[in-house]
């Protein structure tokens, strides 16, 4: 059999794809942040949604419940085939995310590493339900948040001096998401992103992550979290000033302020009682704010 006929008798293998559907059901609208936005040109949104829509089929995939963790990878490592291949693969809406995204890659010349990084951040999300230390956390999300601050960059012709600060405000969206749903995590997929060590210190348990509400106890150990977040905030307003395209730079201040808008909700509101969410108000004033970046 030549190496054609075994790369699409792999990719076919319906072990590997499965017929299980797994769609979360989520779109860009249900996102905390702005997706593919009104501040992204025309020009280049197809390629913002095209990214998107990929990142939303490989992550459900990760966090499916119907799968087992070698399904969950098996579908992950397929959708890596295509992305950077464009090999023969059925022809389904979910695969084809892959295929247009591949697309999306050869037209624009965005590093195909903005795709495959996600996938690793998946396949360990596959397998691994706790993070003992800060460090696991952090290297955790320079896979499963950095790569989309980048993709936009390198979607923009962005320069390198733009990648410090848009991975400090990645990784802030992506504690932040990690407190916000910490409770349904570990509920739905027994997961928990709060580093173990942290919990420990304070003597706080996993499990009181489903309690009604907050414990005073975890209380601090969500206070320590967004000390940190803070921190990668005020990293991330440098963003705005370095990035070059104006329509990027209104969308990166927003974000910035959108990001410390949810910090300070969570830092006085109960995600154990309750959704933590910006409110309509939080992302008017952001936008507001953030014309000043657009002269």
């Amino acid at each position: 059999m030549t190496a054609a006929k075994q790369s699409k008798s792999y990719l076919y293998d319906s072990s590997l794809w499965g017929d299980k559907d797994v769609s979360s059901g989520k779109a860009a609208k249900d996102e905390n942040f702005p997706v593919g936005s009104l501040l992204i040109s025309r020009q280049l949104r197809p390629h913002v949604q095209a990214y998107y829509d990929f990142a939303r089929v490989i992550d459900d995939i990760a966090d499916a419940e119907t799968l087992s963790s070698e399904e969950k990878i098996n579908r992950l490592n397929a959708m890596e085939a295509v992305v950077c291949k464009d090999v023969p693969a059925p022809d389904r809406a979910d695969v084809l995310t892959a295929r247009y995204l591949y697309n999306s890659f050869i037209e624009t010349g965005v590093p195909v590493d903005t795709a495959t990084d996600l996938l690793i951040a998946f396949r360990q999300d596959a397998v691994k339900n706790r993070y003992e230390t800060m460090d696991e956390l952090m290297q955790y999300c320079c896979y499963s948040a950095n790569p989309v601050g980048r993709f936009l960059l390198h979607l923009h012709k962005e320069g390198p001096d733009t990648f410090p600060a848009s991975d400090a405000l990645c990784n802030s969206l992506q504690i932040l998401n990690h407190l916000q749903d910490c409770k349904t995590d570990l509920i739905k997929l027994d997961r928990c992103y709060i580093p173990l060590e942290l919990m420990k210190k304070y003597n706080v348990k996993v499990e009181d992550l489903l309690a009604p509400q907050m414990s005073f106890s975890l209380r601090k150990v969500f206070h320590v979290l967004l000390d940190h977040v803070d921190v990668l905030n005020r990293e991330a307003e440098f963003l705005p000033r370095l990035t070059q395209d104006r329509r990027l730079r209104l969308e990166a201040a927003v974000i910035v302020y959108l990001a410390k808008f949810l910090a300070q909700r969570l830092r006085n509101e109960d995600p154990l009682a309750a959704d933590v969410k910006l409110s309509k108000k939080n992302v008017l004033y952001s936008v507001l704010k953030s014309f000043r970046y657009f002269m």
